[in-house]
């Protein structure tokens, strides 16, 4: 079957050595994704809101990448460290994604890299 690495100069760099997604078959496994700038590589993070719309920018660039689009996002896993934002991530996604929207589990973490509040992690099919 093989795997394709797909990396967007339209979203912020890796943080380490991975790719920002990896096609498998007609699956696109998404890396998570925290709110970095892709320009400044600086965390958004003036707001709940303005951090998960900036990592729907992020991954909407990398699904770009790879000739999809966030209408072919199967899955999601939402790590947060603090669950009271759960209200106001699924005020955001109801704004940034359509029916039928991608599965998603929420989970809550003691920290997240560069102080992230929110990373999510995508699947989608391509």
């Amino acid at each position: 079957m093989g795997k394709k690495a797909i990396n967007s100069p339209e979203a912020p760099d890796a943080l380490g050595p991975y790719s920002h997604a990896v096609i498998a078959g007609n699956t696109l496994y998404l890396s998570g994704q925290i709110a970095l700038d892709p320009d400044s590589m600086e965390l958004v993070n003036d707001s709940i809101e303005a951090e998960v719309n900036r990592i729907f920018d992020n991954i909407a660039a990398v699904l770009h990448t790879a000739q999809a689009s966030l209408d072919d996002l199967v899955s999601l896993t939402v790590f947060m460290t603090d669950l009271s934002n759960f209200e106001t991530v699924n005020e955001v996604m109801a704004t940034r994604l359509s029916p039928p929207y991608p599965t998603r589990a929420a989970l809550q973490v003691s920290a997240l890299p560069k102080g992230a509040a929110v990373e999510i992690v995508a699947t989608a099919n391509v």
